[in-house]
Parts: structure tokens; C-alpha cells; sequence
């Protein structure tokens, strides 16, 4: 009666190592570039990939990085008593330092490869990660560019936004302003109502184009350090779950902060000082083409 009873629990366990084993391999795969890719990324400051990953690989990592944003969370208030900048999203960074299956993810090949082909470098190395989790009537994510919090003395750095779930319009799919990294009006604002309405206006006087795009399950975003971007609420019943992973130069260097912002930040690359190189254990290189 034991063997009986246990062989469907063996036999679920063997098809989820199968399934693992499977996402692994393909987080370790190239991922070939559509030929425009690099040159749209370069003229636009963004680039909307398909199929970056498959949706079984998604369907693999999705769980274990929920679990982990539910147990590493701290926002503990109720919507209507946050501010903008709260609710905007559940944010937990550096999700693979507490979980080998989420290590998995972060130190892909596939999707750093990806990064540095796009930035137009032999090799990347991690910044952080950061799940962005917008909730159920969660608010809009104000117009912003991510590089004003890097203390990094190079422009070549980009975000991947990958989403755990198909993303439809209305759970607020991010969206970018085709051109914006190379307005360097704007810069000095951190994400906030202020950044909304005066980077909202700046941006429409220059006439760049607000892109919305609805993202398929396996489809993700790069986007650089300067390019500035903002997503909608959600008008969804679920959390719009979102990994990112920050990518730069594997021959950047830190620079002085120049806001405290920054400071802060100096703690996602330990012990490293202005003018170094970020060589820690938490900033490892992910890929490198001339060891590949």
C-alpha cells in the first residue's frame, strides 16, 4: 500500500527534476538576436524581445520567486496608506542570494549574453536583482530613469524586465520613451509625483513616443540605465509579477555618488570604492564572450 501511494509523488518529483534540468539548460543557451536588435536598442534605448525564454522555463522559476517575495517582503501597509512610490509596487532585491533556484535565473547566460550584445561589450557582471511585484489596484509606476540611483561612471548598463505571466495592457506592461536616453533633461529627479508630472510634460514637448506594448508569456524588455520609463496601474485581479536583473560593464567603475540615493546604493557592490572596479562576490561576471 506504501509503494502504491508513493510511486505518484516519485513520479511527480522525477517530471519536476525533468522540468528543472530543461529551464536549466535553456538559461545557459544563447538566445538569438533579431539582426535589428542591437541597432534599434542603440537608437531607441529599449528593445521588446519573444520567446526570450519559454513559457515552461517561466513556469519553472515563477513559484520560487513569489515564494520568496512573499517571505523577504517588508511593505506591510494597506494600499490606501502608501504613497505613490508604494503603490507602485511590492520591491525585493537580490533575490538569489537567498535562494539557489532564483540564483538560477539571475546568473543566466542566456539572458546576460543578451545584455552585453545589446550594450555592445565583451561581458557583463551583476548589479542586483529586484522582483517588482505590482498588486491588485496597485498605482502607476511614475515616470523615471533608473541610472539616477547607480553610482557607475558608464552608460553601459541596462535592465532586463522580465514578467512571470502574460501581461496584458491592463496590468500596466512597462513602457518606455522611444529615444529618452539621450535627453539628459530630467536626470536629477528620483520616482516620485514630481518625476510623474514634470518628466510626463518634459517628454511629450519633445514629442518622444509613449510605447505600451502588452507582453506574451516568455517575452522581456532591455532597457538602459538613462532611458526614461513608467508603467500603468493594474486593473488586473492578480500581481503583475516582474523579475528584473540589472546589468553593466564588466569593466565599470563606481563613481562618487551624487546623491544620497546612490550612497545607499554603494551597498549592492561592497567595499568597492570610487574609481574601482566592482569585483565582489555580488557582483560576479555573467558572461563573458571571449571565454565563451
Amino acid at each position: 500500500m506504501n509503494a502504491t501511494a508513493g510511486a505518484p509523488a516519485s513520479a511527480a518529483s522525477a517530471a519536476s527534476a525533468a522540468s528543472t534540468a530543461s529551464a536549466v539548460n535553456e538559461l545557459g543557451l544563447p538566445y538569438e538576436l533579431p539582426d535589428t536588435a542591437a541597432a534599434d536598442f542603440a537608437r531607441d534605448g529599449f528593445v521588446h524581445l519573444p520567446n526570450v525564454l519559454s513559457p515552461e522555463t517561466i513556469g519553472v522559476y515563477e513559484p520560487e520567486v513569489t515564494s520568496e517575495v512573499i517571505r523577504l517582503n517588508t511593505q506591510h501597509l494597506p494600499l490606501a496608506e502608501r504613497d505613490t512610490y508604494g503603490k507602485a509596487f511590492l520591491q525585493v532585491g537580490n533575490l538569489w542570494e537567498h535562494s539557489e533556484k532564483v540564483r538560477q535565473l539571475v546568473h543566466s547566460r542566456r539572458l546576460a549574453g543578451i545584455a552585453a550584445r545589446l550594450l555592445g561589450v565583451d561581458a557583463v557582471r551583476l548589479y542586483h536583482d529586484q522582483a517588482l511585484y505590482k498588486e491588485p489596484g496597485g498605482g502607476i509606476t511614475p515616470w523615471h530613469a533608473d541610472q539616477y540611483y547607480w553610482p557607475l561612471a558608464s552608460d553601459r548598463c541596462c535592465t532586463v524586465w522580465l514578467p512571470l505571466q502574460e501581461t496584458p495592457y491592463d496590468m500596466g506592461p512597462l513602457a518606455f520613451a522611444r529615444g529618452s536616453h539621450l535627453f539628459s533633461h530630467g536626470r536629477d529627479l528620483p520616482i516620485s509625483d514630481a518625476s510623474e508630472a514634470r518628466l510626463k510634460e518634459a517628454l511629450a514637448q519633445q514629442d518622444f513616443e509613449d510605447v505600451v506594448e502588452p507582453f506574451a508569456l516568455g517575452d522581456a524588455s532591455f532597457h538602459l540605465g538613462w532611458t526614461f520609463h513608467h508603467a500603468g496601474p493594474n486593473r488586473g485581479t492578480v500581481p503583475r509579477r516582474v523579475m528584473t536583473v540589472i546589468y553593466m560593464d564588466a569593466d565599470a567603475r563606481v563613481a562618487e555618488p551624487v546623491n544620497a540615493h546612490q550612497t545607499a546604493d554603494l551597498g549592492w557592490m561592497p567595499g568597492t570604492g570610487t574609481g574601482q572596479i566592482p569585483d565582489t562576490p555580488r557582483n560576479p561576471v555573467l558572461y563573458d564572450a571571449r571565454t565563451a
